[in-house]
């Protein structure tokens, strides 16, 4: 692990405000890694900020989405050869000590992935709204039964991946909403996959774009998209 060639990515649109501190935080914490912000078609100076930070930047086109910007980072990973990708959010919410749990855990157990679960403890979350929390609790019921292992943050956008998951995921990922579904392909494929506890903060500036409507849109859509992508052929990583 200490050999490792780490990457950092973190998927930003109209992070401006809080790409510094977020880079800051993580740079702290992990000094050898990379960092990548994937700007997903940002009008605002998130690009400037991050650059100004010392991080590399992948500019999309124009926003395509958290699964497309994601899918980049995992393309430029394997383009460029790194033994572990960790991926974070540009807004800041995923505390920068939590890189250093998810690769502890990743280089002590026989795992491909590692999620961080704010939920496992109910020490790391600071107060997801009802709605989602509901929601994220049926999502978490459902794909517990479908790879028979317990699941408890399958929205989670903190987790560490090795080799292996690069691969699977450089070639394919999901493009809406795509930690549940992610679940499910990585089961699918072979991979094995465990959680770990993280904490989250609260987002110092903007507003999460998921209301409580949308709430109930994403889990009656993703509760499809997964029952679909099951009858399809799995995503094997060779």
């Amino acid at each position: 692990m200490n050999d490792a060639r780490i990457l950092v990515i973190l998927p930003a649109l109209n992070e401006g405000r809080s790409i510094a501190r977020t880079l800051r935080g993580i740079r702290e914490q992990l000094p050898g890694a990379e960092l990548l912000v994937v700007n997903d078609g940002s009008s605002d100076d998130t690009t400037a900020e991050a650059r100004r930070s010392g991080a590399q930047v992948l500019e999309l086109p124009y926003n395509l989405g958290i699964g497309a910007a994601v899918q980049a980072g995992f393309q430029f990973a394997l383009a460029n050869d790194y033994d572990i990708v960790l991926r974070n959010d540009g807004d800041g919410q995923h505390a920068p000590e939590n890189n250093s749990v998810l690769l502890a855990r990743l280089a002590a157990d026989d795992a491909d992935v590692v999620i961080g679960s704010r939920f496992i403890d109910e020490r790391g979350d600071y107060g997801t709204p009802l709605m989602r929390r509901l929601g994220s609790a049926i999502l978490a019921r459902l794909l517990s039964t479908i790879i028979g292992q317990r699941v408890t943050d399958p929205t989670s956008g903190c987790s560490a991946f090795n080799r292996g998951a690069i691969k699977l995921f450089a070639g394919a990922y999901p493009h809406d909403y795509p930690e549940p579904e992610a679940i499910v392909m990585l089961h699918r494929s072979g991979l094995r996959q465990v959680e770990a506890p993280v904490r989250m903060i609260p987002r110092q500036h903007g507003d999460s774009s998921i209301t409580p409507l949308r709430s109930v849109y994403y889990m009656i859509k993703v509760i499809l998209a997964i029952l679909i992508n099951l009858l399809r052929r799995p995503h094997l990583e060779s």
